[in-house]
């Protein structure tokens, strides 16, 4: 199993940038698929990046192309998902999630994650 835990979230204006980590432990990190997902109050849970295991391979969907950036370092056993031009919107709690592959795919639905930290709030100011 691998563990994982996200930091980074916080509190920014509208049209500022933020940078999550997301740490794991435990397996070879290589060895994962890694994607980030979002939840805001009363709503369900949203896709917002995955990468593949090498990171070559980057997915995201319409709301957050072009603004958010998902890259990883294999070194360092970490995933990053780096935000700018931020929306009130954005507003929510953002997990990491991983998944073994070896294929070199992305994964964008939730129930294709066995892993996932405990989040980290994302709070964007009007």
């Amino acid at each position: 199993q691998v563990q994982l835990v996200e930091s980074g979230g916080g509190l920014v204006q509208a049209g500022g940038s933020l940078k999550l980590s997301c740490a794991a432990s435990g397996r070879t990190f290589s060895d994962y698929a890694m994607g980030w997902f979002r939840q805001a109050p009363g709503k369900e849970r949203e896709f917002v990046a995955a990468c593949s295991w090498s990171g070559k391979i980057t997915y995201y969907p319409d709301s957050v192309k072009g603004r958010f950036t998902i890259s990883r370092d294999n070194a360092k056993n970490t995933v990053y998902l780096q935000m700018t031009s931020l929306k009130p919107e954005d507003t929510a709690v953002y997990y990491c999630a991983a998944r073994a592959d070896s294929w070199g795919y992305t994964y964008t639905l939730g129930e294709e994650y066995p892993y996932w930290g405990q989040g980290t709030q994302v709070t964007v100011s009007s």
